[in-house]
């Protein structure tokens, strides 16, 4: 990890970008003292990690899903 005191680094703010972009961070300090981090941004999706079929089994259904949840007769009150 690059440090860099605040006037080092608007002196040279190119050279330190340059080290971020390859992936480095760079501790910002005000008088040898860190008070910051340049850290790289990393806007590359990453591709989705998720397996296909990773939840197989987990799932147990204990009823039938296309059953109504409230019985057939008390349909009429819910439509006016």
């Amino acid at each position: 990890m690059k440090t860099a005191n605040i006037g080092e680094l608007k002196n040279n703010l190119s050279k330190f970008i340059s080290f971020v972009e390859k992936g480095e961070m760079v501790a910002i300090c005000k008088r040898n003292i860190p008070i910051a981090m340049i850290i790289p941004h990393h806007s590359k999706s990453k591709s989705n990690q998720t397996k296909l079929g990773c939840g197989m089994g987990t799932v147990q259904i204990k009823a039938d899903l296309t059953d109504p949840l409230i019985p057939e007769d008390s349909w009429d009150m819910h439509c006016q």
